[in-house]
């Protein structure tokens, strides 16, 4: 009876193992499948996974907004008439704007000496007839002073223009020297009664010559 039971327990115990060993094949391929679907069916390498991560970390990918403000920044730096026909920025070297000082404007102040100046003009019949205005770009006091000395600066203009003859005052060159002459002659009766002259132009209002 014993050995009955024996020879029954012997024959289940090899049965028992080969249902064991198929049961751990199947649950060995089921696992192998899972982890293939859920890899996307690639073979994952960990130290090729670590290696992405710090390649990502130290050279991180510019974003959009990045991506952007450089466009506008190099848009920007592109002056609008050095694009060519389709808007796009030449290549090559870049025009450099030149930074320059602002000019510092002053006033300009002006007077007209009332009536006219007339005086012969030298070696001939003729006489010279002239209104005249002076100007400044220093303060008023300057045009206090020719009015207040202005009958000397008259007899001095009447001086000046009758040592000119009607071939020195003819054409531009030749008004222009007259004009001069009258300035540093104003000036200097201004600085002889004043200490300063500051009369930087004379103008002639009406000039006649008969």
């Amino acid at each position: 009876m014993a050995e009955e039971n024996n020879q029954e327990t012997e024959k289940k115990s090899p049965l028992k193992l080969i249902l064991m060993i198929v049961g751990g094949i199947v649950l060995l391929g089921t696992g192998i499948g899972v982890g293939i679907f859920m890899g996307g069916g690639e073979d994952t390498d960990p130290s090729a996974e670590i290696s992405q991560i710090i390649e990502k970390k130290e050279n991180p990918e510019p974003s959009k907004n990045e991506d952007d403000e450089n466009i506008d920044e190099a848009a920007a730096e592109c002056a609008e008439e050095e694009k060519d026909e389709e808007g796009n920025c030449p290549s090559g070297p870049k025009k450099i704007p030149k930074i320059t000082p602002e000019e510092e404007i002053f006033t300009t102040t002006y007077y007209e000496f009332p009536g006219n100046f007339t005086a012969n003009l030298k070696g001939s019949k003729k006489f010279l007839q002239l209104s005249v205005g002076v100007s400044t770009q220093y303060d008023e006091q300057v045009m206090v002073n020719v009015e207040s000395h202005q009958l000397a600066l008259r007899s001095e203009i009447l001086t000046i223009m009758s040592e000119f003859s009607s071939e020195d005052i003819a054409g531009k060159e030749g008004k222009n020297n007259l004009a001069e002459s009258l300035r540093d002659g104003i000036n200097e009766v201004l600085v002889k009664v004043e200490g300063f002259g500051g009369i930087e132009n004379v103008h002639f209002t009406s000039f006649v010559v008969q």
